[in-house]
């Protein structure tokens, strides 16, 4: 079996200034109702870039095509050269699927790192919003906070055991809201809107992440606005698109409804 990427890969790579890889699977581990973890070995400093980073899979859709889909990494162990995802599994898709199956030896094809957001360094308080699909992103972001400093997380979730939480260093001071969807529709912003209103924003300059479904990112960064943030104060990106499968390139397609 070869072990180089495939050729579209590396042209793809090439053209977004980014490294191909072909990496083995490690160890799986579902850590929650919709979240399991993934750890995959090989040029993981590269892949993993910085906090914020994400890679691009190639996988196989229901009809046997080859797509592509981001995510954010975790973490990174330089030791073992290994860096994990967090996939989740609350809508159906190559992702879910694979992930599911994925078993220890296993070889993926993988392009990063990817992604153009980052910690914004001149921040006091740092505010993570959306769903459980950016808990990833957010650790680990968080995990690179200069302290003192603040990290507020509201996040929505589909179980209770969803809620996963991670350690931070001391100096960090940390606000966790965990939303039930309670069957909502994906697509409606009620429950991350009644999370934020239950949340006094700090004093002082701070910076909002926002990674979570397409409609949701772009009613909550609406809210933001209107609670007086400045537009270049939050950052914000559509992981996923209720009702529609993610586009080839693995990002949902930016058309209007």
């Amino acid at each position: 079996m070869t072990r180089e990427p495939d050729d579209s890969s590396k042209q793809l790579a090439q053209r977004v200034g980014a490294v191909a890889s072909l990496c083995e699977v490690a160890s799986t581990e579902q850590l929650s109702t919709s979240i399991y973890q993934v750890a995959l070995r090989g040029n993981a400093r590269t892949l993993a870039g910085t906090p914020g980073n994400d890679v691009m899979i190639r996988l196989d859709d229901d009809k046997g095509r080859h797509v592509r889909r981001r995510y954010s990494v975790r973490g990174l162990d330089e030791g073992t050269d290994e860096f994990t995802l967090w996939i989740t599994i609350e809508h159906e898709g190559p992702g879910s699927i694979w992930v599911k199956a994925a078993q220890p030896g296993d070889l993926v094809d993988v392009i990063g790192p990817r992604g153009k957001i980052a910690l914004d360094p001149l921040a006091d308080w740092h505010l993570f919003v959306g769903d459980a699909s950016g808990l990833a992103a957010f650790y680990r972001m968080a995990e690179s906070i200069e302290v003192p400093s603040r990290a507020i997380f509201i996040v929505e979730i589909d179980a209770a055991d969803d809620a996963v939480s991670a350690p931070f260093g001391e100096g960090l001071g940390v606000t966790g809201i965990f939303v039930d969807r309670q069957h909502r529709s994906m697509s409606d912003a009620a429950g991350l809107l009644s999370g934020l209103a239950a949340f006094a924003l700090p004093p002082d300059t701070g910076h909002a992440y926002l990674f979570g479904e397409f409609h949701v990112m772009r009613v909550l960064q609406e809210a933001l606005l209107d609670r007086g943030l400045e537009p270049e104060q939050i950052s914000h990106k559509a992981f996923w698109r209720s009702g529609r499968s993610n586009a080839e390139h693995g990002e949902p397609e930016k058309i209007e409804d």
